[in-house]
């Protein structure tokens, strides 16, 4: 039997509406297990130009596909599926964007940097939060919130405030798009170490990672 233009739109119905309800479950799982507060935010998709078109409607939209949506309303933590599945119902298609600076700060590094540091400090046996990996080719660690304030004087006290380094710390003000969103209309983004209980609510000080990461972010032009 051949495809039909019904068929092929029945389809990508289907498709469309299993990954709301991915991302619904996600959201859910946030709120209620991790105890994250989560906002639907703004979808962009990329025109034949290879620009980003975001879905808020701004042709001057700094952060296309990845702030929150001004009309729609917070889920804060402990939300149940049921809230989680109306407040999406409402904003079809809404991007999962979690608020930086109340459950944890981030820790934002290039993606080769961050796949080593991940793997030294797993070796080390030091505590971990959770690790997120953008399709910008960026690497989240999720530490306690107050990293991006003390940045500058961390690095002071660890030797690394003179060195050029790609690392920066995301704070209080800020969203990071969460899986299985598509982050800025290029492409998901994509846990490399989920959250787990022990680490989710309580994420390891800014403190006990930064050597590593500032280490390998020195030394990320050797990972090619």
């Amino acid at each position: 039997m051949g495809f039909t233009i019904g068929g092929i739109r029945e389809r990508r119905s289907v498709s469309r509406r299993r990954a709301r309800s991915t991302e619904v479950t996600a959201v859910a799982e946030y709120t209620g297990l991790w105890g994250w507060d989560v906002v639907p935010g703004a979808r962009a998709a990329r025109t034949a130009g290879g620009r980003p078109d975001c879905s808020c409607g701004a042709p001057d939209c700094p952060a296309p596909g990845a702030h929150p949506l001004e009309f729609a309303g917070e889920l804060a933590a402990g939300a149940t599926l049921e809230k989680a599945a109306a407040t999406w119902a409402e904003t079809p298609g809404a991007a999962v964007l979690l608020p930086v600076g109340r459950s944890f700060d981030v820790l934002d590094v290039p993606e080769a940097a961050g796949r080593h540091a991940l793997a030294r400090l797993e070796r080390m046996g030091l505590p971990l939060g959770p690790v997120a990996l953008a399709p910008t080719g960026r690497a989240l660690f999720f530490v306690a919130p107050g990293a991006a304030a003390e940045l500058p004087d961390l690095l002071y006290r660890t030797g690394w405030d003179d060195a050029a380094l790609d690392l920066r710390a995301l704070g209080p003000g800020t969203h990071v798009t969460a899986p299985p969103s598509d982050h800025g209309g290029l492409g998901p983004m994509r846990w490399l170490r989920p959250p787990a209980l022990e680490t989710a609510g309580r994420p390891p000080q800014a403190r006990l990672v930064l050597g590593t990461l500032a280490y390998v972010c020195h030394r990320a032009p050797l990972y090619g």
